[in-house]
């Protein structure tokens, strides 16, 4: 018996369960592609399944809506792949193991995928359906949306004749969002020495962190296991002598790192002794800081072994130690527009240290472009003082505002007859693919939501099992009103 058998909508909860068994995370989307290229083979329906493994699928209108202008259902293929500690997964090989907590459906450990798994739920759902009424539709499923929006920026929607757009990327219910902010990457790189040195090995480790979503939790001011573990060996360094040979932290640039550690080298017992002293001070410290955002946060020391290791030079640990704390990372711009939304901001979410470099990768995101670049300027600025260079990737624009949007006014109306409720209008400092798609489809309408999420990009994401099905009942009515 299937987890999501007797849920409903039960076709859509159907294709979802069949989907979390398919490995997709950022970069392994061929086999969700080619699911969804066979999906389409096998109910006799139009698709295009570029080389990047973007799909687009066509459905003729059902009868009656012939002469209607299409509506375009658009989401992404990919997801955010974060696990617990411990938990034995292969995010390149394995499923996902679902299971349902009341109103709520999760996976063992894992993140779940419901972003954006439910928006390719939901439209295969739709398709397979001939009972429904509905415009010509045009599905677009792109790829690699969590690491920069790059299959949207790589898709050719040329062919394309709808000029409304349904962007079910969105997790709050009743929330519909118009507008988001422009983002990219960022890679600081900065060169290292080493030296050979013998010692006692010492693992200092930050976890107990909540994380999230680096766009839609930044402004809860969560902390960041990278900067704290920073904070940390930077207080250590005043107090005792020691040599950094492994620095490591977070897994996705876009989700606020729940854990780093560092392993180091002390040549004293009793400088040992002093650190672990050391570490319970300041883990007591920042537990207090940090009581009402992350109330089990963790530091943690760890004697190890004695040793003959490579370790950085003193030259570079400074470096290093400098980096990460001169830094910028969190919200650094208001909007002045807009009460409570945050305008810039960034988020250090994979920290690694090799044998010759270290490097930080970083989410820049604002809603003003020159705001976006100029501190993408100070991140060059910080990286090359200290000898290392900065590269951008994924590079993508905001999602502008439309004054008069019949998408948007269809929605509400919609929302507000089916639940008698009035929805909110919002813009959002996440990136969404709205923006990329306005520039390649000129004329073109949008509006982003979705069922209730929690906590996704972690491990404790869930997805509201009502909330999908109130959801799905507004896609079908927003599409039986598209006359």
């Amino acid at each position: 018996m299937r987890v999501c058998e007797q849920l409903k909508p039960e076709r859509v909860f159907a294709y979802f369960e069949e989907i979390c068994q398919i490995p997709h995370g950022s970069r392994n989307t061929k086999g969700i592609s080619d699911y969804c290229a066979a999906f389409a083979e096998s109910h006799g329906l139009k698709y295009i399944q570029d080389e990047n493994h973007n799909v687009i699928i066509f459905k003729d209108a059902s009868k009656g809506y012939e002469d209607s202008q299409p509506v375009i259902i658009q989401g992404h293929l990919d997801m955010v792949c974060e696990k617990e500690s411990g938990v034995e997964i292969d995010f390149e090989k394995d499923g996902l193991k679902l299971y349902l907590d009341g109103d709520f459906l999760k996976a063992e450990g894992t993140t779940l995928g419901g972003d954006d798994g439910i928006a390719v739920a939901y439209a295969l759902a739709i398709l397979e359906n001939d009972d429904l009424e509905h415009p010509p539709l045009e599905v677009v499923l792109t790829v690699d949306e969590e690491i920069g929006l790059l299959g949207a920026e790589s898709v050719d929607l040329s062919m394309l004749k709808g000029r409304k757009l349904l962007n079910i990327d969105s997790e709050e219910e009743g929330i519909f969002l118009t507008s988001c902010a422009g983002g990219l990457g960022a890679v600081c790189q900065i060169p290292v020495s080493r030296m050979e040195m013998e010692g006692t090995v010492y693992e200092l480790r930050v976890n107990g962190l909540l994380g999230g979503h680096s766009g839609v939790e930044i402004q809860k001011e969560r902390a960041n296991g990278i900067f704290l573990l920073g904070r940390v060996l930077n207080a250590l360094n005043h107090e005792i002598t020691f040599a950094i040979e492994h620095l490591e932290g977070g897994l996705k640039d876009n989700a606020i790192p729940r854990e780093a550690f560092a392993r180091v080298l002390l040549e004293s017992e009793q400088q040992g002794q002093k650190l672990m002293t050391q570490v319970e001070a300041l883990e007591e410290e920042l537990r207090k800081e940090y009581q009402t955002s992350d109330p089990q946060l963790s530091v943690r020391c760890q004697k190890l072994e004695a040793a003959k290791k490579s370790v950085l030079h003193n030259s570079s640990a400074t470096k290093l130690l400098f980096f990460l704390r001169m830094m910028p990372n969190g919200v650094q711009h208001m909007s002045s527009d807009i009460q409570g939304l945050v305008e810039t901001s960034l988020n250090a979410g994979i920290m690694k240290l090799t044998e010759d470099v270290f490097s930080v990768n970083f989410s820049v995101r604002s809603s003003v472009t020159t705001r976006k670049y100029e501190l993408t300027d100070r991140l060059t600025f910080l990286t090359e003082f200290l000898g290392g260079e900065i590269s951008v990737n994924g590079d993508y624009p905001a999602w502008e505002y439309k004054p008069d949007s019949q998408i948007r006014d269809l929605m509400v109306e919609t929302y507000r007859r089916l639940f008698q409720k009035e929805p909110k209008v919002e813009a959002i400092h996440a990136g969404l693919e709205c923006g990329i798609l306005s520039g390649k489809i000129p004329g073109l309408d949008c509006i982003s939501f979705g069922p209730d999420m929690f906590d996704i990009h972690t491990p404790k994401e869930r997805l509201s099992i009502s909330s999908a099905e109130r959801v799905w009942n507004l896609i079908l009515e927003f599409l039986r009103q598209s006359k």
